[in-house]
């Protein structure tokens, strides 16, 4: 039995590389999940243009605007963490990833007091709330904010993930060692930016059309 143990990889690289490559792989099926539902809204907004048009107007242009720069900021805080991680300066990586963690969050809270907006004005159609959309053809209205709010809550799904791992991280720090947490701030790091771009192709989507 001893003859056949063995580490399962010689190398702290080769070690990174694999956790690189699962990421990539969990990162494209995420990939095709967003796209399938975007490709679902956008022929829907070819069928249904004019109502969809009306509908995202109902949406705050303000709060999504500065979600869309809390978490463009983000992003530059997670990839400054890995770059610090690269330098083994671990203390600053360390307050990146919380800084990082901390504008995500951030990024929740303003999302839901814009749920907590657009419930108060019946725009939610979703556990039987009542649906009071008074705009132009109020079934397909309907339609964009069922969109609007799956395509919203399953990314804050991902966004909560997301902070999560790196507080899970953090709270791991001192029993890692470098290698370790090089390989885990390059992973959590790619799937940050994931969470982020997904986000930035979303807000112009929902919140600019025709504006």
């Amino acid at each position: 039995m001893s003859g056949t143990e063995s580490i399962a990889f010689d190398t702290p690289r080769r070690e990174r590389s694999a956790d690189n490559f699962a990421m990539w792989v969990f990162i494209g099926s995420e990939a095709m999940l967003f796209g399938a539902i975007f490709l679902v809204f956008l022929v829907a907004h070819i069928d249904f243009g004019p109502a969809f048009a009306a509908a995202s107007k109902h949406l705050s242009l303000p709060l999504g605007t500065f979600n869309t720069a809390v978490l463009i900021t983000s992003s530059f805080t997670m990839a400054l963490a890995h770059r610090l991680a690269l330098q083994r300066r671990w203390r600053a990586t360390v307050w990146a990833l919380a800084a990082t963690s901390a504008l995500g969050t951030c990024f929740l809270v303003v999302k839901g007091i814009e749920y907590g907006k657009e419930i108060d004005e019946g725009l939610a159609p979703l556990l039987g709330l009542p649906f009071r959309y008074a705009g132009p053809d109020p079934t397909h209205a309907e339609f964009f904010f069922g969109l609007y709010f799956t395509m919203t809550s399953l990314h804050a799904l991902h966004l909560i993930g997301g902070i999560v791992v790196i507080a899970g991280m953090v709270a791991l720090w001192r029993s890692a060692n470098p290698a370790n947490r090089l390989r885990r701030v390059v992973a959590v790091g790619l799937y940050w930016h994931f969470v982020d771009i997904i986000w930035v192709f979303m807000f112009p989507v929902l919140y600019l059309i025709n504006r």
